[in-house]
C-alpha cells in the first residue's frame, strides 16, 4: 500500500508547489504542467525505487546469500520486478488523469512498453554493479540515495530544459544521462507524439551505454559473488 501512496502524495505535493505556488502553468508543448510532470516523474519513480531496492537486496536477504543452494543472482531482479508492478499501475493512473483532464490518448502511447523495457534494462545494468559493492562498502547505499536526489534535478524531471537558457555544453552533458532518453520517451509518448525511431541517435546512444554498463555490472557481480557470504 505504501508503495502506491508515497509516490502519489509526492506527485500531488510537486504539482501544488510548482503549479499553484510558483505559478508554472503551461509547458512549451501546450500541456498543463501537472500532466507534463506526471509523464516525467513516473519513469523516475520506477528508476529510483528499482535502483535503491536492488542496491540493498543482498543486505536485506543476507540469510539467502549464505545458502549455498540459492541462486543469489535473482535477488536484484526480484526487487526490480516488484517495482515494475507499481510502475504499471502508475502508467494506467497517468492515462486516467490525462483522460480526465481532456487530453485524448495518442497512438504513440503504444510505445510506453518499449520505454518500460528500456528502463528495466538500464536499472538492471546499474543494479548488478551497485548491489555488488554494498556488502564490501556499506555506506555505498547512502551514496546512491544522495545521487538519486541529485539525479532527479539533473535529469531533468521537475523543470523543462527548453525553457532555460543554459550553455550548450551544459545541456549536452545533461543529455548524456541515459535516463534522459527514457524520461523524454515517456513525454514523447504521452504528449509530443514522437516515435522512438524518430530519435535514432539518442536510441543508439542509449543502448550502447546501457550495454556497456551492463557488461561492467554483470562482470563485477560475477567476480565478487563468491565473497558475498564471507562479508555479510
Amino acid at each position: 500500500l505504501w508503495a502506491f501512496v508515497q509516490p502519489m502524495v509526492t506527485i500531488l505535493i510537486y504539482i501544488f508547489i510548482f503549479q499553484f505556488g510558483f505559478r508554472v502553468m503551461d509547458t512549451p508543448n501546450g500541456y498543463p504542467y501537472a500532466l507534463w510532470l506526471i509523464a516525467g516523474i513516473i519513469p523516475w519513480f520506477f528508476f529510483s525505487e528499482g535502483i535503491i531496492n536492488a542496491t540493498n537486496c543482498l543486505m536485506e536477504y543476507s540469510y539467502l546469500v549464505k545458502k549455498v543452494v540459492f541462486k543469489i543472482s535473482v535477488l536484484p531482479l526480484v526487487k526490480i520486478l516488484s517495482a515494475l508492478f507499481v510502475h504499471l499501475f502508475f502508467i494506467a493512473f497517468a492515462i486516467f488523469i490525462y483522460i480526465i483532464m481532456g487530453k485524448t490518448p495518442i497512438v504513440q502511447m503504444a510505445q510506453l512498453g518499449y520505454y518500460t523495457i528500456c528502463a528495466i534494462c538500464l536499472i538492471t545494468a546499474i543494479a548488478y554493479f551497485t548491489c555488488s559493492i554494498v556488502p564490501f562498502f556499506r555506506d555505498f547505499g547512502t551514496i546512491i540515495n544522495i545521487l538519486m536526489q541529485v539525479g532527479m534535478w539533473a535529469c531533468p524531471i521537475m523543470w523543462d530544459m527548453s525553457t532555460f537558457k543554459m550553455p550548450a555544453k551544459v545541456e549536452f552533458l545533461l543529455k548524456l544521462n541515459p535516463l534522459y532518453y527514457v524520461v523524454q520517451g515517456y513525454r514523447d509518448s504521452f504528449m509530443d507524439g514522437i516515435w522512438f525511431f524518430e530519435r535514432p541517435k539518442m536510441t543508439i546512444y542509449f543502448w550502447v551505454v546501457t550495454l556497456i554498463i551492463g557488461v561492467i555490472g554483470f562482470t563485477v557481480f560475477r567476480r565478487l559473488r563468491v565473497h558475498f557470504s564471507d562479508v555479510l
